[in-house]
């Protein structure tokens, strides 16, 4: 990953860097590797997230055809 440093301002570079690896989801894997995660509680982890994931795309969808 790059990012240039335009006119010596380091502290935009840094925040377009924050952002980059915000999206790419380094931080919450960080997060997740500080600490052992037992196999089950990983599953249950996974499962809760796919849920939310497809909650949240209904959502999305029901609003999209409502709003047309």
């Amino acid at each position: 990953m790059q990012v240039s440093v335009r006119d010596n301002n380091v502290d935009q570079a840094l925040r377009a860097l924050k952002k980059k690896l915000q999206r790419e989801g380094v931080f919450r894997e960080m997060k997740l590797r500080q600490a052992y995660e037992k196999p089950s509680e990983k599953k249950a982890r996974q499962k809760a997230e796919a849920i939310r994931r497809s909650r949240k795309l209904a959502r999305k969808k029901l609003q999209r055809e409502g709003m047309m």
